[in-house]
């Protein structure tokens, strides 16, 4: 996982991303991210804490790093 994705997502959104912080990062709609969620078929992992949900920053650098290894990779 590369150190310089980490240190963007820390640096704009902190240790741990809110949905809407997610979306953005991801450029999806939070309701859609909710909706993968819901049929386990979204792949970053998301926690709850206080009744709200969060993604560490880890989890979401190593899925937009793999994305990315997807992309270069020739079908």
């Amino acid at each position: 996982m590369s150190l310089i994705t980490q240190a963007f997502l820390v640096e704009k959104y902190g240790l741990r991303l809110t949905m809407d912080q997610l979306g953005e990062s991801l450029g999806m709609a939070k309701q859609t991210i909710f909706n993968k969620i819901a049929k386990e078929e979204f792949e970053v992992p998301t926690y709850m804490d206080a009744g709200k949900r969060y993604a560490d920053f880890r989890d979401v650098a190593a899925y937009l790093d793999l994305c990315r290894e997807r992309a270069a990779t020739p079908a």
